[in-house]
C-alpha cells in the first residue's frame, strides 16, 4: 500500500495547477512592455496583453510570434512557487489556439517564451506565464540547457546591473517547419531572443538554431540584430541611442551570487 501512495503521490506532483483565467487587458495597458513601441511585423496575428508581458500570437501556426517585457531587477529575484499550470488561452478560440493535446507524446517540451521565474514576483504573472500563447515546441536538450542558461543570466544581468531589462524573444518559423497535434502547431527551426538595458540602452542578440549541443557558451548563440530582423520578419524598436553589444561579448554575472540573493529575498538562505 505505501508503494501505491508513494506512486500517486509522484504522479499528482507532476499535474498541472488549474486556475480560473483572467481576461487579457486592454492593448494600451502593456505599453510598459514595449516602452520603444510595438515590434513591427507583415505576420498576421492577434495582440494578447497580459499583465507581465505582452505577445502577438499567429493563430495559423499557433505560436507566439514575439513576446515582449521588461523584468526589474526585484521582479527577477520573485518568490512565487512555480505553478506549471499549463493551460490552453481561452481569449482565443477553439481552432485558432495551442492545445495540451497537441504537445502530449510529441517529443517536445513545451517551452516558454517569457519565463516563468522572470515573472515569479506576482502571483498573476507567474500563472499567465504558463498559457500556451507564451508557450513554444522546444526540444528538452535546448530548453533545458542552452535556453535555461541564457533566462538565468537575464535574471542575473538585471539584478547585478541593477537595470532594468527589455526583452523581445520568439520563435522563428515558417511554410516548410513541421508540426505536432491535431490543431498543426508549428515547430520552430530557430529561437531568438534580444535583450536591451534601459539604462545604459547597450543592446544585445541571441539566435538558437532547434538543435542540441549548443552548449552553455552563450556567445556561440550571439547575433547581430539585423540578421534576427530578417531571419524572424519582425523590426524591433529600440532607444535613439541603442549600442549593439560585440558579438564576442556578454555582460558579467554570477550565478551563485544571484541564488544566494534569490535565497535571502526569499527566506531560504541557510
Amino acid at each position: 500500500m505505501k508503494y501505491i501512495l508513494l506512486f500517486l503521490t509522484l504522479c499528482f506532483s507532476q499535474i498541472s495547477i488549474a486556475w480560473d483565467q483572467w481576461p487579457p487587458y486592454p492593448l494600451e495597458k502593456c505599453k510598459a512592455h514595449v516602452p520603444y513601441g510595438f515590434p513591427r511585423t507583415t505576420k498576421q496575428g492577434t495582440a494578447i496583453c497580459r499583465a507581465g508581458y505582452v505577445t502577438l500570437n499567429d493563430t495559423v501556426a499557433k505560436l507566439p510570434v514575439w513576446v515582449s517585457y521588461k523584468l526589474y531587477p526585484e521582479y527577477a529575484l520573485g518568490c512565487v512557487p512555480r505553478s506549471n499550470g499549463f493551460m490552453a488561452d481561452q481569449s482565443l478560440p477553439k481552432g485558432k489556439r495551442a492545445e495540451l493535446s497537441d504537445y502530449a507524446k510529441s517529443g517536445f517540451d513545451i517551452g516558454h517564451v517569457a519565463p516563468s521565474a522572470d515573472m515569479s514576483s506576482f502571483d498573476q504573472f507567474e500563472k499567465e506565464s504558463f498559457l500556451l500563447t507564451n508557450m513554444v515546441p522546444q526540444l528538452a536538450g535546448l530548453n533545458r540547457s542552452t535556453w535555461k542558461t541564457l533566462e538565468t543570466s537575464i535574471r542575473g544581468w538585471a539584478v547585478h546591473r541593477g537595470h532594468p531589462l527589455v526583452i523581445y524573444a520568439g520563435p522563428i518559423y515558417g511554410p516548410k517547419d513541421t508540426t505536432i497535434g491535431s490543431n498543426n502547431v508549428v515547430v520552430p527551426h530557430a529561437f531568438y531572443k534580444i535583450v536591451i538595458d534601459a539604462t545604459t540602452n547597450e543592446v544585445a542578440g541571441f539566435l538558437f538554431p532547434h538543435q542540441l549541443g549548443l552548449g552553455t557558451d552563450l556567445t556561440k548563440v550571439r547575433a547581430p540584430i539585423t540578421k534576427i530582423k530578417k531571419l524572424a520578419n519582425i523590426t524591433f524598436t529600440y532607444p535613439a541611442t541603442a549600442t549593439e553589444l560585440p558579438l564576442n561579448q556578454l555582460w558579467p554575472v554570477d550565478f551563485g551570487a544571484l541564488t544566494k540573493a534569490k535565497q535571502i529575498k526569499c527566506g531560504k538562505a541557510e
